[in-house]
């Protein structure tokens, strides 16, 4: 096995298989249906951008397209028997058995190529972007013609993660596309992306998902599909990645423990704080912290919203909406919570940067919670 095969993917969430490896796609039947459509009119257009929500399946969406087109032996618009027009597809269901798909898991599919950030091995890390280098080594596949002539595919997944040097070099691709290829764009921030780059795209936006269906979909990924009630799909904002990482880092229970522990605001419960800091604090656990952090942002955006809107109609942890009511109980106090938010939001990704202490990070967070109560 060499280096590169060892190498972990970026594109994996943990605790779920990759999209490569998921079969099924649930709740996004109106995007498939989009793309279906156009493949009928015999005019699919050479470029799709998938948009949506972070872990919305966008990944599994490009997957399934990839895999379809590569499967399907009838030019697109082209004849059949006697010339009529061939049958229209009415899914993009391929056999588990098809080569095609066999070749897809295995990562041996030579029709299509799959752009993403290059793993450092010198570093032990992913490149924080997908570089121009990247998208050379794509120029080179899309020289080469399909040995059996066929249709090929590219996925560029994320796409709104190249640098400027890539995005460009990719848009040129773009504006003069060989033969055959289709490109797949997964942008989970669109706007990020050159506008030259989204207007020679056709656009299929996913969206979240809920709670039935993110429930199913996490029991498809082969999570506990018990974790996945109402309270998992509020924290998850119908995301199966957002859930799949909620379950796998004990993402609900935490939440349901800062709720907790606001319960008594603005009496503040030390010990419990202090026990909460030394969880996010601990050695290793830096995903944990990051979860710790975007928690606390949810839990103040949630709190802010309250006092425009009134408590949210379904609650993320027991005792939620009542805390919710006491705390924000006007436009005023939301206004406060939101700006508490975004500062408590910027704080947090400079000691990141810099490497604070996680337990003390998390319990000054605490504390700023608290005095902002008592304010």
């Amino acid at each position: 096995m060499t280096a590169e095969e060892a190498a972990p993917e970026p594109d994996r969430a943990e605790g779920a298989p990759h999209p490569r490896e998921t079969a099924r796609l649930i709740g996004q039947e109106a995007a498939e249906a989009a793309f279906l459509a156009a493949v009928a009119s015999g005019r699919l257009h050479h470029a799709w951008l998938l948009t949506g929500p972070r872990g919305t399946g966008k990944a599994t969406l490009a997957w399934r397209i990839a895999r379809f087109l590569l499967a399907r032996t009838e030019p697109e618009g082209g004849g059949g028997l006697f010339g009529e027009a061939p049958p229209a597809p009415a899914s993009l269901d391929v056999a588990a058995d098809h080569p095609v798909a066999r070749r897809l898991r295995a990562g041996s599919e030579g029709r299509l190529f799959l752009l993403r950030r290059a793993w450092d091995p010198a570093r032990k890390r992913f490149k924080a972007v997908i570089t121009v280098d990247e998208v050379r080594r794509l120029r080179g596949f899309l020289q080469l013609s399909a040995a059996d002539g066929g249709r090929r595919a590219v996925i560029v997944d994320p796409a709104d993660e190249m640098n400027v040097a890539a995005a460009n070099a990719l848009l040129k691709m773009l504006e003069e596309p060989p033969e055959g290829v289709t490109f797949l764009l997964v942008g989970h921030q669109p706007a990020r992306l050159l506008p030259t780059i989204r207007s020679r795209c056709r656009e299929l936006r996913l969206s979240p998902l809920g709670a039935d269906d993110l429930a199913a979909a996490v029991a498809a990924a082969g999570a506990e599909a018990a974790a996945a009630g109402e309270a998992l799909a509020e924290l998850a904002g119908g995301s199966v990645g957002e859930a799949i990482r909620l379950i796998h880092l004990g993402g609900a229970e935490i939440y349901a423990a800062l709720v907790s522990l606001f319960a008594t605001l603005p009496r503040l419960d030390r010990a419990q704080a202090l026990a909460l800091a030394d969880l996010a604090g601990q050695r290793g656990e830096e995903e944990r912290l990051r979860l710790f952090l975007d928690l606390f942002g949810l839990f103040l955006g949630r709190l802010a919203r309250a006092g425009v809107s009134g408590p949210p109609p379904r609650e993320a942890a027991p005792g939620e909406a009542a805390l919710f009511a006491r705390l924000a109980p006007d436009a005023a106090a939301a206004r406060r919570w939101a700006e508490l938010q975004q500062d408590l939001g910027g704080r947090a990704r400079h000691a990141m940067a810099v490497n604070i202490d996680p337990g003390a990070l998390v319990l000054d967070m605490i504390l700023r919670i608290a005095e902002a109560a008592r304010g």
